[in-house]
């Protein structure tokens, strides 16, 4: 679509919402020998300024790909509300105690069981360069309606708002 949201600081509200509502993205970076790397994380609890938080080994594969090249990408899809985001951004790593104690869920136990006290934990920190968005906020069946009237009548349908967003 080419309606725009009607600021900037709409869309970038925007893409805060859906980010909050997928939780779990794929996150990208590039490997040593130049292909690109998805693995599926969970997003931190934090207020979105503009940074994701993620905890990660700091012996991992991810964070060994991203010391060479900060340069990742970070996908989130919430087929419930059928909304998608595409984040691009620079990854830097490093371990702050008290950004961990704020960010930490009990539920990282099942990667971290050791807690904060886990050897080799890390923080890696995702600052947003920019970000596009798919929100499409009709039900599924209304969708897959539009989809087959389009296949019908040949016009495209009309899948919802999709918008960039400069951080």
């Amino acid at each position: 679509m080419t309606d725009e949201p009607t600021t900037a600081a709409d869309a970038r509200h925007r893409v805060t919402e859906l980010i909050r509502q997928a939780r779990i993205c794929m996150f990208t970076t590039t490997g040593v020998d130049g292909r690109m790397v998805s693995r599926p994380m969970a997003l931190q609890e934090a207020e979105f300024d503009g940074d994701l938080w993620f905890f990660a080994y700091a012996d991992s594969a991810k964070v060994r790909q991203l010391r060479v090249n900060p340069e990742v990408n970070v996908a989130f899809s919430d087929q419930r509300h059928n909304a998608w985001v595409s984040l691009s951004g620079t990854a830097r790593e490093g371990f702050d105690r008290a950004k961990a104690e704020q960010l930490w869920n009990p539920l990282l136990s099942t990667w971290f069981p050791e807690g904060l006290e886990t050897p080799r934990l890390t923080l890696v920190r995702v600052h947003a360069g920019s970000a596009e968005y798919w929100d499409s906020p009709g039900s599924t069946v209304v969708n897959l309606l539009g989809f087959a009237k389009a296949a019908v009548t040949g016009k495209p349908p009309k899948a919802g708002e999709n918008h960039e967003v400069s951080y």
